[in-house]
């Protein structure tokens, strides 16, 4: 759904949808898993900056829900995870806050998103809030015991005959120094 800077100088627009599961195309190995159900509101906010200068934001207030699937962190096995969050975010156009000089910018100014052309699309919106809205690290189990470093089995499916202790060839150099020491 793309939310267009036209149609919100006539009116605010409600957005309510419930998209299925691979609609949204995110990043890596992560995938929409299933439906996407989304409601909220966009509207214009016009900021008078003096003069004839007027800066038109885009404030999309919302919430969704869905599950997502994405890799365990130590064996890599897909892990269903429910995603869920409310937002109120303030999309400027692009290059509204350009100035010749550096400034800083205020902790409120580090909370507006940027938008060129003619709006915004909903979908890029739902994509960095689910996003953010994903744990760090997610793992299958408290337990799991990941895979071999050295031959990559998945060591919660099945034991690997590696060597529990192998040297890292990169310190043979110094482990033939600390021989000769001896």
């Amino acid at each position: 759904m793309f939310i267009s800077i036209h149609e919100l100088e006539v009116r605010k627009v409600e957005f309510s949808q419930h998209l299925a599961p691979g609609t949204l195309d995110l990043v890596g190995e992560l995938r929409q898993s299933g439906v996407l159900d989304t409601k909220g509101r966009a509207e214009l906010l016009a900021e008078h900056r003096g003069g004839n200068d007027i800066v038109k934001d885009i404030r999309v207030v919302g919430s969704f829900s869905t599950e997502v699937a994405a890799p365990c962190a130590r064996c890599l096995d897909p892990v269903p995870s429910k995603v869920s969050g409310d937002f109120d975010l303030l999309y400027r156009p692009l290059g509204a806050d350009a100035t010749k000089d550096e400034r800083s910018i205020s902790e409120a100014e580090t909370e507006i998103g940027y938008y060129s052309g003619e709006g915004i699309a909903l979908e890029d919106v739902l994509r960095e809030q689910i996003l953010l809205a994903l744990p760090v690290k997610i793992l299958c189990s408290e337990s799991c015991r990941g895979l071999c470093p050295h031959c990559g089995k998945n060591l919660n499916v099945e034991s690997c005959d590696c060597e529990e202790h192998m040297p890292d060839p990169r310190w043979a150099a110094l482990a033939d120094i600390k021989n000769k020491l001896k």
